[in-house]
């Protein structure tokens, strides 16, 4: 057992290359995670635009592409590399690692996490695993062609199924494989750190529904990335080692018969995938949820409504998302048998989805509501969560899906409720924690500005997508033009781009907002939104040790807010029952 004496216990930083570069400090850490998740954003959205750019255009010279045309298959290497950045490096790294490194121990009382080295190491694995992917861009043939899902028998044979599918594939492989093994460390450091460190009165009723989020995330993170891991490994034996797990017999590829493998299971692969990826969406998503609850509750100055059904249906949405991957396979000849129980399931996680999303409208109902920047985007983070849902339930059914399943209807879908409301809640979290984490404050007019525009932005982008989806629009296609029945759709691409490069150029508002604030922005007392939690009592940005060697006690719950009798609306978790004013 780690305890607050042995666990997460380090000395000062004496030099720049400890302090800043492999730092143990958790916050340091939880801020390196954070720009390299910057980082990859702007870059999988420039592959998003170059994307569109070639849907609408087809023909236009563009850079980075021989020739200037961009052919079938760099579209696909471009579709592969967005989804697999977007997902592992930024859905994945910002919310969990990144503001979950920062925030959690300071939430609990912890002087830092419960292994600090296997903290920073789990960060440069990742930094590794980024710079792994990436490079696939640059070797002979390019990045790989086989989408962010990598399907055998393409995925599987190496150099002969196409452009991509040699180097490129294999470093893809090797990327993702270190991407699981990072996030396999990190998944135990939280767990330790929430279990073993959490301060005298910090009972589990007691924890912020953040730390929740986080340690439910960790768990799914521990159990689903070991099966990615073991997937990636049996991949890459086919690869390069000649045998067969996912590769059957009598293939012919491009008039060449392959012989050399047999028996494999091409269907193996997506078992195993999908065993990761539907819980992956609640990985990406989960975080988000209990920042939006911590949110909501700040700036409703209410108590989160139902906070031990808010708990449990964290757990019931982690425990279910282990039950329901076959509903990605409803296309790939699965008994109906099997196809009913998954759709079942699938229709079953709706119940505690359906909880959270009346809780926090529970929450908001009657509050003291406070339209700062961060309600803002938490209020987005509900209604595309919603939104999202929505279009879920049509997918859930198989014999609905066997027709939108492979059409853009499944792009709006996963984009909405796995992609941009996760994204919302990365945002409500950093314009709501920035002020401890860097000791100034965000400018609320621009992130204003910055909201609406997303906000409205994204919905431009994704909503007509479900109608394309319905009109029969395949997804994965490079050039829409050779099909006499899309033609009409034509001028629904043309707005979503439009509305795509709007929606991007906004981000540049929050980037100059980001860093302009760290030196020019309005400096941040100690609790500038009167919150009840463990890091607004202590100064912004925190000393090194959190809470100057003293560990704080916990006298009461998270969410103490217009308590009756109570002189202020807010009655902070560290502050003794005898100190707490009455009103007169």
């Amino acid at each position: 057992m780690v305890t607050h004496e042995s666990g997460g216990h380090h000395h000062p930083p004496s030099g720049f290359i400890r302090k800043y570069i492999f730092s143990l400090d958790h916050k340091v850490i939880g801020i390196q995670y954070y720009l390299l998740a910057l980082f990859s954003v702007f870059l999988g959205m420039a592959l998003s635009l170059l994307m569109r750019i070639h849907l609408v255009w087809p023909n236009l010279k563009l850079p980075f592409t021989p020739g200037g045309i961009m052919t079938p298959e760099q579209y696909l290497a471009l579709v592969t590399m967005h989804g697999s950045i977007m997902v592992f490096m930024v859905l994945t790294t910002a919310p969990q690692s990144g503001f979950g490194n920062y925030m959690l121990p300071i939430q609990i009382g912890a002087e830092d996490m419960a292994f600090p080295v296997l903290n920073m190491l789990s960060f440069w694995t990742t930094f590794v695993s980024l710079v792994v992917l990436v490079s696939a861009f640059f070797v002979t043939g390019g990045a790989p062609i086989s989408g962010w899902t990598a399907y055998p028998t393409l995925s599987a044979l190496g150099q002969i199924t196409g452009p991509g599918e040699g180097a490129g594939q294999n470093l893809w492989v090797i990327g993702l494989a270190i991407f699981c093994i990072a996030s396999l460390l990190g998944a135990l450091n939280f767990i330790t750190t929430t279990v073993d460190l959490r301060a005298r009165g910090m009972t589990l009723g007691r924890m912020p529904l953040t730390v929740w989020a986080w340690l439910v995330t960790a768990i799914l993170g521990l159990l689903a990335f070991g099966v990615l891991l073991a997937a990636c490994l049996l991949l890459m034996l086919d690869r390069v080692a000649g045998t067969s797990f996912f590769i059957p017999g009598g293939l012919v590829v491009t008039d060449t018969p392959i012989t050399s493998h047999t028996g494999g299971s091409p269907l193996l692969w997506q078992h195993l995938f999908w065993f990761f990826g539907h819980p992956e969406v609640y990985i990406a998503i989960l975080p988000g949820m209990g920042v939006a609850s911590h949110v909501l509750s700040t700036f409703s100055r209410k108590p989160v409504f139902g906070y031990k059904a808010m708990v449990g249906a964290l757990g019931a949405i982690g425990f279910l998302g282990f039950c329901v991957w076959g509903h990605h396979m409803f296309i790939s000849g699965m008994s109906p048998y099997s196809a009913f129980a998954f759709s079942l399931l699938t229709m079953t996680i709706g119940v505690p989805s359906a909880i959270k999303t009346f809780n926090w409208l529970g929450t908001l109902w009657g509050g003291k509501i406070h339209f700062t920047t961060a309600m803002m985007f938490a209020l987005g983070f509900v209604s595309l969560f919603v939104t999202g849902g929505l279009s879920g339930l049509f997918l859930a059914q198989p014999s609905i899906d066997l027709y939108l399943h492979d059409t853009y209807f499944v792009v709006a879908h996963f984009h909405l409720i796995m992609g941009v409301a996760a994204i919302f809640g990365i945002f409500s979290a950093t314009y709501f924690w920035y002020p401890k984490m860097f000791g100034r404050m965000l400018n609320e007019p621009i992130g204003k500005v910055h909201f609406w525009l997303t906000f409205v932005g994204v919905y431009s982008i994704f909503m007509p997508m479900h109608f394309l989806g319905i009109a029969g629009n395949p997804r994965r296609y490079a050039d829409l033009t050779g099909a006499n029945y899309l033609a009409a759709l034509h001028p629904v691409h043309y707005f979503i781009t439009i509305a795509a490069m709007i929606t991007i150029t906004a981000q540049l508002l929050f980037l100059f907002n980001f860093f302009y604030s760290m030196k020019a922005g309005q400096k941040a007392s100690e609790n500038p939104w009167n919150a009840t939690t463990l890091e607004w009592s202590i100064p912004s940005p925190p000393p090194f040790d959190n809470f100057a060697g003293h560990v704080p006690v916990v006298y009461r719950g998270p969410y103490e807010f217009s308590v009756p009798g109570a002189s202020e609306d807010y009655i902070p978790q560290h502050v003794t029952p005898e100190k707490v004013g009455k009103a007169h």
